[in-house]
């Protein structure tokens, strides 16, 4: 158990003795001086038990002075309570708690869609999904990775028109970048259907062929994620994120063709199906407390609700009704999740909480939202080899002093410019929606990732410099003294449990980021 964690217990306890039943909060100081932990509860309770906050303070710090991990604890006005930790304890707080330990979570992310550019859009998915999940496997979760790839859906039926009226296969085939041809005739169908609008029902006519097995629907279909995963398989390897499930390419949509009719037919047997007034098949949500959720068009297609059912029914049979799923999605997906979530509760699948929306954020433009069928975006890869150029541009020194060869150069520069990408966005809060900006997606200097960069390789050097190549963990006496600068360091290295447990109960990698860089900084 943490020092913090102990600490919350102990005042627990001690305000039960005195009358006061409440979840006691314990804080980092900013000042140093002003101890490793504080509290303000003899603040909060005095007021329920019409005591003075000081005499209260002085009557809790009583429970605490038997406590062998305390070194010293002090009661300041008005009322707060300090307390200094011995630095035996905070050389011995380095194990993070298991808090996962027999749970199994699936955490869904990146999920971008096929024949369609992998953005800078989906970089927010694919990197605060990555480190959610990271970060609960690192308190004892068994974490499933999943990438739900967009792999059906009526934008197939305006990709397959678009390929069959003016695409030509052989030279996408060929094309050393398919996916930017397929955008390109993705953009043509919503330009022609603009002037011509009942294109948009030849589209659904051929998305309908696919949903029915149509050869030639499903020949182009397939083509399409062919030449899809070539980009998606080399991002993902820049990145260094994976999946674990379906042999690390994530259960795509269309996995689930052949498992929606048994989420229809059940939706139907407990009476939560109805129909809307074009057709349509709907369910409508008790005290009509969310809207309408649409689970099949008017002429039978499936819609993303019918698909996301079916994942969620297929992933609690397979993991257990107790799994935990988490969709890491933008924040403009918020009601749909809720309409999802709570017709899952509906439906008895999953209890409150079980199903959790981490949300993001959108990048933009200074003028707006980012939009595929507009050509109005900004493509990952572009995004992934710029940022390469622009670390290693700055980096004038290390080439000297290295003496690296070309692929050398280019294989560090990417290091440090990937560094500062997945820092920009980590960073900051998910929610926060982000203005797009060269400069300050790749900086290198302050708060950013390549200065964290920097700061481990000093440490690593201090420790090659070890005449040994060993470093000996020597005991340290009894009335040894630390200087001011270490104890300040060992304090803030103590709290790394703490801030990674709460950053994983949070689903909040930016908790940590500000941790690592307090650190960096002393």
């Amino acid at each position: 158990m943490t020092i913090k964690k102990q600490l919350i217990e102990h005042l627990a306890t001690a305000l039960k003795n005195v009358g006061v039943y409440f979840v006691p909060t314990v804080d980092y100081p900013d000042d140093p001086r002003h101890g490793d932990y504080a509290t303000n509860v003899a603040l909060v309770a005095a007021k329920k038990l019409g005591k003075q906050p000081m005499e209260l303070g002085e009557e809790l710090k009583k429970n605490f002075l038997a406590l062998s991990f305390i070194e010293r604890i002090e009661v300041v006005k008005p009322g707060f309570i300090n307390f200094w930790i011995s630095y035996k304890a905070l050389l011995n707080e380095k194990t993070i708690a298991n808090i996962g330990k027999g749970k199994a979570v699936i955490v869904e992310y990146s999920s971008p869609n096929i024949a369609k550019p992998f953005t800078i859009g989906h970089l927010r998915s694919t990197i605060i999904g990555d480190a959610i999940a990271n970060l609960l496997e690192a308190t004892g979760w068994d974490v499933k990775r999943d990438n739900h790839i967009g792999d059906w859906g009526t934008q197939f039926g305006k990709q397959i028109y678009a390929i069959k009226h003016w695409g030509n296969e052989e030279e996408i085939e060929q094309s050393k970048q398919p996916v930017k041809l397929l955008v390109e005739l993705y953009i043509k169908f919503h330009d022609e259907a603009e002037k011509n609008p009942q294109l948009e029902d030849e589209a659904r006519e051929w998305f309908k062929k696919l949903e029915d097995g149509d050869p030639e629907a499903r020949r182009l279909w397939q083509k399409c994620i062919t030449w899809s995963w070539n980009e998606f398989d080399h991002i993902y390897t820049l990145l260094n994120v994976s999946f674990t499930e379906n042999k690390g390419k994530g259960y795509g949509e269309s996995f689930f063709e052949d498992k929606m009719s048994l989420v229809v037919d059940e939706l139907k047997e407990k009476e939560l199906l109805k129909e809307g007034e074009n057709g349509a098949k709907l369910v409508f949500f008790p005290n009509d407390e969310l809207p309408p959720l649409m689970i099949l068009k008017q002429d039978g297609a499936s819609l993303y609700a019918t698909r996301d059912l079916a994942t969620d029914k297929f992933r609690l049979d397979t993991y257990g009704k107790d799994v935990v799923i988490i969709n890491e999605v933008g924040t403009e997906q918020s009601l749909y999740f809720k309409q999802l979530f709570k017709l899952e509760e509906m439906l008895g699948w999953v209890t409150k909480n079980q199903r959790i929306h981490v949300k993001h954020g959108l990048y933009r433009f200074k003028e707006g939202k980012m939009s595929t069928r507009k050509g109005n975006v900004i493509w990952l890869k572009d995004v992934l080899e710029e940022a390469g150029k622009r670390a290693f541009a700055i980096m004038d020194e290390a080439k000297k002093q290295l003496q690296l060869s070309a692929y050398e150069q280019a294989l560090l520069g990417l290091k440090v410019g990937i560094g500062a990408i997945k820092w920009s966005d980590l960073k900051r809060s998910a929610e926060q929606d982000i203005t797009f900006d060269w400069d300050d997606m790749l900086t290198m200097q302050g708060n950013s990732g390549p200065y964290i960069q920097y700061t481990y390789a000093r440490t690593q050097s201090v420790l090659r410099k070890d005449q040994t190549a060993k470093i000996k963990q020597q005991k340290l006496e009894e009335g040894f003294q630390l200087e001011v600068e270490e104890r300040d360091l060992l304090r803030l290295l103590s709290r790394f449990p703490e801030v990674v447990e709460e950053a994983a109960l949070r689903f909040a990698p930016n908790m940590l980021c500000s941790y690592l860089f307090e650190v960096a900084q002393a």
